[in-house]
């Protein structure tokens, strides 16, 4: 099979995903189109060589549908002969467009594949798509749906999380990404957005609370407790773990990933590819997998499928330098970190979604670029990227420096 190279990646700043937001004036084309900017004027990149453009998007619907990421060579001035196409994998789906162009590359199919992701949930709310798993109760009994707050709190019930617990996680990752911002980490990947007359709109992510502690977090209710106890999902969650004799809610949105708007771009390709326009490789995609899991605690996903990755691929946790796990809940990340026994020291270093923001479509190749900046920082060799997902799946990658 072909070696998978990653050459470079960029992200949008995130901003707030209401209607106040910095970026609530750009529609999701525009997002996705300056990532693609960018990857082209940063690498000098012929766009006649792009052999697709593939792009995680949650929900394409209305200004974020059509084919988003055709769109949005168009606008960023492409050449006709570059393909696009979106995918979604609920909040896997950045991730995702990286790894099926990873797939095709090393297919041989594919040379040069572009692959990101964008929402802009100021725009397009959560859930406007709509779908079966939501709204079918032929679908929703049997998978036993809830709100993934209600998720996470079983999970935090089950294992054994606390609310002081998950507040001192939240305010450790408010405190990682405003350091990670003051010292500089993310200059080199995040692009400001501009208007039309090339004014800054934004630079930097919106939605941080870095002054956030311990007394203000505890002063917010539980966000998830009146769906579950009044709206019948905690009975469905002990319905499906009886061990759980009630579900203690802990999280609300200070321990939660924000809602934001957002896109990013990874350029990808084969050795051949990259050397044809004189590419430097900053590292190659080594493994990736997906896989179903518990569907009523839902986020559980990425434990499960590092454990099928490290198994696939003969590697065990102490080959992992580093570690990024999509920041959903806070309880997400100490259940994997709790099943791995990893220390929070090598696990989403420059704070993650709970503080930055989480714009779903995105978010999988955000985090594979924040990760590779850390590789190269500290001079380390491989990391593991992985998120939870809707309806109780997950998708992991293992990146590996050149």
């Amino acid at each position: 099979m072909t070696e998978v190279f990653i050459y470079d990646h960029v992200r949008t700043p995130r901003g707030r995903g209401k209607k106040d937001g910095s970026l609530h004036e750009v529609p999701s084309v525009r997002l996705a189109a300056k990532t693609l900017e960018a990857i082209r004027d940063r690498n000098g990149l012929d766009t006649a060589t792009v052999d697709d453009i593939i792009f995680g998007c949650v929900d394409p619907v209305m200004d974020a549908g059509a084919v988003i990421p055709k769109a949005a060579a168009f606008e960023a001035g492409y050449s006709f002969s570059a393909p696009g196409m979106q995918i979604s994998r609920f909040c896997a789906s950045g991730l995702d467009a990286v790894n099926f162009g990873a797939g095709k590359i090393a297919a041989g199919s594919d040379d040069i594949v572009i692959a990101g992701g964008v929402e802009s949930m100021s725009r397009v709310g959560m859930g406007m798509s709509g779908g079966a798993w939501y709204m079918d109760p032929s679908v929703n009994f049997p998978s036993y749906f809830m709100p993934q707050g209600v998720s996470a709190d079983l999970i935090a019930t089950k294992y054994g999380f606390t609310r002081d617990d998950v507040d001192a996680y939240a305010v450790e990752s408010q405190k990682r990404a405003a350091r990670a911002w003051a010292a500089g980490y993310f200059d080199r990947s995040v692009i400001p957005v501009k208007d039309q007359n090339g004014l800054t709109i934004l630079d930097r992510d919106e939605h941080m609370r870095p002054e956030t502690d311990m007394q203000a977090l505890a002063s917010l209710n539980p966000s998830f407790q009146m769906p579950g106890e009044m709206g019948g999902f905690e009975a469905v969650g002990i319905q499906a773990h009886p061990e759980v004799e009630r579900i203690n809610y802990v999280h609300h949105a200070g321990n939660s990933s924000g809602i934001v708007d957002g896109a990013a771009a990874v350029l990808i390709g084969s050795k051949a590819g990259g050397e044809s326009m004189d590419l430097k490789p900053r590292a190659r995609i080594r493994h990736f997998a997906n896989i179903g899991s518990d569907p009523a605690l839902m986020l559980t996903g990425p434990v499960d499928v590092t454990n099928k990755l490290l198994k696939r691929s003969g590697m065990s946790i102490s080959d992992i330098d580093l570690f990024e796990l999509n920041e959903a809940f806070a309880a997400v990340v100490l259940r994997y970190c709790q099943a791995f026994d990893i220390g929070h020291d090598r696990i989403n270093v420059n704070g993650g979604a709970i503080a930055m923001g989480h714009p779903l479509g995105a978010t999988g190749a955000m985090i594979l670029g924040t990760v590779l900046d850390e590789l190269e920082r500290r001079d380390l060799n491989t990391a593991l990227v992985t998120l939870c997902i809707g309806a109780g799946m997950g998708t992991a990658t293992v990146i590996e420096r050149v």
